[in-house]
């Protein structure tokens, strides 16, 4: 079980699994500027808006680009994949790192993350191998 050092991600890993790896690769995007706004204060932001419109371009202002964020997380995902070649291993992250690591994962351009949904508490299962990668499941959630 592997999980980002925010205490949210950590509370899902834990109530999932006591052993808990803390993985900074999969902690959110470093948001700079923009660390703790609310996004009604975003709007309007010329730099928000191409945020949200022009993900594999646009960076945060004092933060990372989407294309980092994504680097460094499926890194992570391969080295994991690695390691523990043939067993499933959990990884709890945050829905633009997920979103991030799917869109690799199908080949798809970061400006196309938005076009999906990830929500909080749901499973995206991918299978990743010296052969490349294959979505299984996405944004599975339990029945309400």
């Amino acid at each position: 079980m592997h999980a980002s050092p925010r205490g949210r991600a950590q509370q899902t890993a834990a109530a999932i699994r006591s052993d808990v790896v803390t993985a900074d690769a999969l902690d959110e995007v470093d948001f700079g500027e923009w660390t703790g706004l609310r996004y009604d204060a975003l709007k309007g932001n010329t730099a928000w808006d191409r945020w949200n419109s022009e993900r594999s371009t646009a960076q945060v202002p004092g933060g990372e680009s989407m294309a980092e964020a994504q680097e460094r997380a499926v890194a992570h995902v391969q080295q994991v994949a690695r390691e523990f070649a043939g067993r499933m291993v959990a990884l709890v992250s945050h829905c633009d790192i997920i979103r991030a690591v799917v869109a690799w994962v199908l080949g798809l351009s970061l400006n196309r993350i938005l076009s999906f949904d990830v929500d909080p508490a749901s499973v995206t299962h991918i299978v990743v191998g010296e052969w490349g990668a294959r979505l299984v499941r996405l944004n599975e959630r339990a029945p309400a």
